[in-house]
This record gives structure tokens, sequence and C-alpha cells, in this order.
């Protein structure tokens, strides 16, 4: 990719370490899982810091299957939206697991498209509990946005917001080795 391409992605594409319940966007992103009815981490933070108001919303979906998205009002948080998406268990990676988690996040971007969304944040899906080794994880989220973003020009910012400092680095790390090769 050129130098003009890299800081043309540079602008829309950013990294940073925090909470996403905090990170005023159209839409944040949830990891949840099939029911859409609250988890552990970023699912269960996500509830809890939006309110009922999420949860109700969620009810009425009929929960949602792995790779696919769908959206909610954001209760209390500081984003318009939630859009939840449920990533792949990890399973050693022979399962279509690359696949779905690829899809989790091309589908939580078209939502956004759908809704005319501009700005969007995503945690880095599947590395909690479902295991998916964040290495592989963090090169997929990266290349299927690259990708998204080079075809739709409708969203201008997606940010990445990661909890941990080891998760940071990794994440940054990708995003620089995509943009310097």
């Amino acid at each position: 990719m050129g130098d003009n391409m890299n800081g043309y992605f540079n602008e829309r594409i950013k990294i940073i370490k925090g909470d996403i319940t905090k990170v005023k966007v159209d839409a944040i992103v949830n990891a949840a899982n099939n029911t859409l009815l609250g988890g552990g981490g970023v699912d269960g933070a996500i509830h809890k810091a939006g309110g009922k108001d999420i949860l109700k919303e969620c009810k009425s979906l009929g929960g949602c299957p792995t790779g696919e998205a769908k959206i909610t009002t954001a209760g209390k948080l500081p984003s318009k939206y939630v859009i939840h998406t449920v990533g792949p268990i990890y399973k050693g990676g022979n399962n279509k697991e690359r696949d779905l988690l690829k899809r989790a996040y091309e589908n939580s971007l078209k939502l956004a498209v759908k809704n005319n969304l501009k700005t969007i944040a995503f945690p880095s899906i599947s590395t909690g509990v479902y295991s998916y080794p964040i290495n592989k994880a963090s090169e997929i989220a990266i290349e299927t946005t690259v990708n998204f973003l080079e075809n739709n020009h409708s969203i201008k910012k997606v940010i990445f917001v990661l909890f941990s400092n080891r998760d940071y680095r990794i994440y940054k790390g990708k995003l620089d080795e995509k943009f310097n090769d």
C-alpha cells in the first residue's frame, strides 16, 4: 500500500487502551453470546453499564447465531447503539472459527452502514472466555476491517478498544505490520 493509503487508514482506524463502555461513538460492538442476554467480560460490562433497556430489547431479538450481528439501543452508555455479535468459541482452528470471526466483524460493519452510523468501536471478539488466540484474532479483525473500509467509505472511524496493555500492544503491532508491509 502506498503512503497515501496508509495515511487514509491511519485516520479511519484507531487502537486505544480503555473501557469500551465509556467510548462515545455511534455504536459499540458487544462480544455477545448466542442468547444476547448478558454474560461475562465485555458482554457483562456493556449490559451492566447500559442498564435494563439493552436487556429488554435483546430479549425481543430471539438470540443471534455465531458470526451474525444485531443492533439495540445503548441505554445509559455514551454511544447511540450497541451492535451485538457472536464470535466463535475456539476449538483448535479447524471448525470454521476464522470464517465465523471474520463474519462477526463484517456483519457488524454492514449493520453500522445499514443504520447510517459513521463511528464504531470494537472489543477483541472471542479472545476472552471463547479462547481465540489473540495474535490470530487481531490479524483477522484488522484485515477484515481494512478490507471492508477499502470498499465502503460511509464509516468514518473504527476504533479497537482493548482493555489490557498486552492486547493493546498486539493489536497495535498487527495494525503497524499491515501498513508497513
